[in-house]
C-alpha cells in the first residue's frame, strides 16, 4: 500500500484504556452519540473503530490492523466478552456499545433542526442501494445522500480520485463503510486526509441490518453475550471465524486471569512535558501518574506535537502495567509513526535535568 497521508492536527490525545492489547474509551452509548454528533456540528474528524473480540485476535496477528485502531478518534467495545474483561480487570469500560447500536441511536436522536445524512459505501452488490431505500423511506430525519459498490478489488483501486469526490460532494455527515474489517480499515486510514465527511467509520453489519438482507439478534441474546450464536443462524459461513475466534478467547482468558493479580512496584508519580529550542518535544512519566495529570499531558501534546520534529519519552519506573498508561505509550507511537516523527522511548533512566 503507499504511503498514508495522515494529518497529525486532526487527531487528539485523550484518556484510553488498554484492553485485550486495543485502547478503548471508557463511554456509554449516550456519550458515544454525542460525540459524534459534536463532530458532526463542528465538521471535525471522528474516525470510529468497533473493535469485537475478532479485531482484538486479528489486530494481534496484523500490525497494520492494529494501528487502525490506535488511529481512531473513538474506540467502542462491540462484544460482550471485552466489557466482561473490562469489569475483571477494573477497567471502567461501562458497556458495550455496538456499531449497529450506535447507528441506530443516531438514527433515532435525528431532528428537523440537526438531521443525519448518511453514505453507504460498500457490501455486496444491491445491498448498499436497498439500504438507501430503506433508510429514505423511514420516517424521521435521518436520510441516505448517496452509496457505492466498489466490488472487490484492491484499497488503491477503490481510492480513486472520482469516488472520494463523488463521497464529498454527497456532504454525508457519516460515512458507513462495508469492506470487511481489514480492508474497510485500511481503506478509512488511506483516505482519511481527503475525505470531508467528519464521521466515518467501518460498519460492515450495519448496511445488511438497515437493507434487511441479514436480521440482527434479539436484545436479550445480545445482553447474554450470545449474538455470535445468532449471527451463526443467520449467516452459516460465518461458523468458522467463530470457532477460531473461540480457540483464541480461551488463550486470552489465561492472560486476562492473571493480570488481574499483577501489581507493580510503583515509584513517586510525576509527568513532565519540555519543548527544547531545536523542536524537540520531551515526555517523563514515572511512578502512576493521577488522570488529572495525565489529561494535563494530553492538552500539551494536542497544542504542541504538530509542530515538534523529534519526541522522547522516558519512563521512569513507570506503571506500564496501568491501562491508560499502556494505552497512552502505544497510541503515542502509533501517532509518531504515521506523522514519520522519530520516535525515541527510553526506559533505563530519568534524564538529568528532569531529576
Amino acid at each position: 500500500m503507499s504511503k498514508i497521508e495522515y494529518n497529525l492536527a486532526d487527531y487528539r490525545f485523550r484518556q484510553q484504556w488498554m484492553l485485550l492489547g486495543l485502547p478503548f474509551d471508557a463511554v456509554t452509548l449516550d456519550q458515544a452519540c454525542d460525540r459524534v454528533y459534536q463532530a458532526i456540528d463542528s465538521r471535525t474528524r471522528c474516525f470510529i473503530s468497533t473493535p469485537n473480540l475478532n479485531f482484538v485476535i486479528n489486530a494481534d496477528k496484523d500490525p497494520e490492523f492494529a494501528r487502525s485502531v490506535w488511529l481512531s478518534d473513538l474506540n467502542l467495545a462491540d462484544g460482550m466478552p471485552l466489557v466482561w474483561a473490562a469489569r475483571w480487570l477494573k477497567i471502567p469500560v461501562p458497556e458495550r456499545v455496538a456499531g449497529s447500536t450506535l447507528f441506530d441511536s443516531l438514527v433515532q436522536r435525528a431532528t428537523e433542526e440537526r438531521p443525519l445524512r448518511v453514505f453507504f459505501f460498500g457490501g455486496d452488490p444491491g445491498v448498499a442501494e436497498r439500504a438507501a431505500d430503506v433508510l429514505n423511506s423511514q420516517p424521521g430525519h435521518a436520510y441516505c445522500c448517496g452509496y457505492l459498490e466498489p466490488g472487490r478489488g484492491s484499497v488503491e483501486s477503490m481510492s480513486s480520485d472520482a469516488i472520494i469526490e463523488q463521497i464529498n460532494a454527497s456532504q454525508a455527515d457519516f460515512l458507513v463503510v462495508s469492506l470487511g474489517a481489514k480492508k474497510g480499515q485500511a481503506w478509512i486510514l488511506h483516505n482519511l486526509s481527503r475525505l470531508d465527511v467528519p464521521v466515518v467509520s467501518h460498519l460492515g453489519a450495519v448496511v445488511n441490518f438497515v437493507a434487511g438482507t441479514v436480521k440482527r439478534a434479539p436484545v436479550v441474546w445480545q445482553k447474554l453475550g450470545l449474538e455470535w450464536l445468532w449471527r451463526i443462524v443467520e449467516e452459516p459461513h460465518l461458523w468458522r471465524r467463530y470457532l477460531g475466534d473461540g480457540i483464541a478467547a480461551l488463550r486470552l482468558a489465561v492472560g486476562v486471569f492473571k493480570a488481574r493479580f499483577h501489581r507493580a512496584q510503583i515509584s513517586d508519580s510525576e509527568v513532565s512535558i519540555r519543548h527544547d529550542t531545536d523542536t524537540n518535544l520531551t515526555i517523563v512519566l514515572s511512578g502512576r501518574p493521577t488522570a488529572v495529570a495525565l489529561q494535563g499531558l494530553y492538552n500539551e501534546l494536542n497544542l504542541h506535537l504538530n509542530g515538534a520534529r523529534t519526541v522522547n519519552l522516558h519512563l521512569v519506573q513507570a506503571d506500564e502495567s496501568q491501562a491508560e498508561i499502556s494505552a497512552f505509550i502505544k497510541v503515542l507511537e502509533a501517532v509518531c509513526h504515521v506523522a514519520h516523527k522519530p520516535f525515541n522511548l527510553n526506559r533505563q533512566k530519568q534524564p538529568e535535568s528532569s531529576r
